[in-house]
């Protein structure tokens, strides 16, 4: 069995970016017991936040969450300006044999990436891992699209189990029928459940934004995670899936 998440994490900060939730946030992940993360607007580096806020952690936040827990991670960085920079990360508990992290974005106002780990899972097997975040705009959307489904046909060998998990920004549900179709991959949830799950906002989730697909896997369970504790983490709700490997 292998447990995924993902989860668009609002840089380490709440609503408003009032206080720190990484130290809270890093424990509701490790609740989930997933064995792969997906994280997007992880902040590889920020020059103020230290001083402006007493409890911000030293370092990257990917290493912060990963901490013991997954002892293997990469980090995409995309968006980058004078203060830091931030991106897409993915954690790890299996060997990560390589990365690459591609530039995705659609025009110069928002910068959006594509990270690609190959990681090693037990008995020799091996599965792709991509993390994305699409941007606000549809036509930068489908120009994402376009390039993720490039991206993969080139780059992955088509019997390779694939997971591509994410903050898709889907507003109006148009991407699943283009990817599902492009690249014989479905939601987790739509596999599970019928529907994708609502993931936005985590106070009150209304709108699909975030998804994990999936190929060459077999569906077991599939959660998404707000209220509660949750929805004082992130705009966003955390999706959580448990898969088995096909054959």
């Amino acid at each position: 069995m292998l447990n995924v998440a993902t989860y668009n994490i609002h840089k380490g900060l709440s609503y408003f970016n009032q206080r720190v939730v990484l130290h809270e946030l890093r424990d509701r992940l490790r609740e989930l017991n997933a064995d792969i993360v997906f994280l997007q607007e992880v902040q590889g580096a920020h020059t103020f936040h230290p001083h402006n806020f007493a409890n911000y952690p030293a370092g990257a936040q990917h290493e912060f969450i990963a901490d013991k827990r997954w002892p293997h991670f990469a980090y995409g960085m995309n968006a980058v300006y004078a203060a830091g920079h931030h991106g897409n990360a993915i954690l790890s508990s299996y060997p990560i044999l390589r990365m690459i992290n591609t530039d995705i974005s659609a025009h110069r106002f928002e910068s959006r990436g594509l990270l690609h780990c190959e990681i090693e899972l037990p008995k020799a097997r091996r599965v792709h891992c991509l993390c994305a975040h699409f941007g606000l705009f549809a036509k930068g959307r489908r120009t994402q699209t376009s390039a993720l489904i490039e991206y993969v046909k080139n780059e992955i060998p088509a019997d390779s189990p694939v997971i591509i998990a994410g903050d898709f920004n889907d507003w109006r549900n148009q991407m699943s029928v283009v990817i599902e179709k492009e690249l014989n991959m479905r939601d987790v949830f739509s596999l599970h459940g019928g529907k994708l799950a609502r993931s936005f906002p985590a106070r009150m989730p209304m709108f699909r934004l975030d998804r994990i697909y999936v190929r060459g896997f077999e569906v077991k369970k599939s959660e998404a995670h707000s209220g509660g504790a949750w929805q004082r983490l992130s705009d966003h709700a955390a999706l959580s899936a448990s898969l088995m490997l096909n054959g």
